[in-house]
């Protein structure tokens, strides 16, 4: 085979990849992930059911896939903004807008994991908690350089990381929610959200771990 006919072919099953994952989040917002079959995607990609299987051993993988794409667009963005100092200087008022800017720019991948979080397969809910548990750590270690916080015990910043997080959940879930063309609500689920941050960091100064 030479290096364009190999070059071409994985380009194909890329793309069929692709196809697989937009099938799988077209159907699982109609009609919930658990309830949607191999064949489903397979039928709405546009392949065979025998195809499915060589990029994924399951719906489970299937799904794992998802969780990973969409938490790998948000942690790129954050590790982004982290380089930006004048970002970092903001970081409160920042966070809200990436939060924002993200989900509407992938808005059925966050739409999967705020429906998946609740319901549906276990596998899929055990990731989705795996990965938001890591953000809680990377968010950890940007925080304990803020004011007020750089000595307070680890369990305590990871604490603060938690609820900033809840607090990202809930805004991301807001968005996805948000009818299209309405920026007046976009601008409301980024004020709320970085009012409630700065509430919790106005604790930090008299929290004692």
């Amino acid at each position: 085979m030479t290096a364009t006919a190999a070059s071409t072919r994985q380009q194909q099953k890329e793309r069929t990849r692709s196809a697989l994952l937009t099938a799988a989040l077209e159907l699982s917002q109609e009609q919930g992930f658990a309830q949607t079959s191999l064949r489903q995607v397979a039928k709405r990609a546009g392949v065979v059911p025998a195809a499915f299987y060589r990029h994924f051993e399951s719906m489970d993988e299937l799904g794992l896939a998802l969780v990973e794409r969409c938490f790998g667009t948000l942690r790129e963005m954050i590790r982004d903004a982290q380089r930006d100092p004048e970002v970092f200087d903001h970081i409160i008022d920042a966070a809200a807008e990436i939060l924002v800017a993200a989900v509407k720019e992938n808005k059925a991948d966050f739409g999967f994991v705020s429906r998946e979080r609740v319901g549906g397969s276990e596998v899929v809910r055990a990731a989705i908690r795996h990965e938001l548990e890591l953000f809680e750590t990377e968010l950890a270690v940007v925080l304990v350089k803020l004011p007020n916080i750089e000595n307070w015990s680890t369990a305590d910043v990871q604490m603060v990381a938690r609820l900033f997080v809840r607090n990202m959940v809930a805004g991301a879930e807001e968005v996805v929610e948000m009818p299209a063309g309405r920026p007046d609500l976009e601008q409301q689920i980024i004020e709320g959200a970085r009012r409630q941050m700065r509430l919790i960091v106005l604790g930090f100064k008299d929290w004692r771990s």
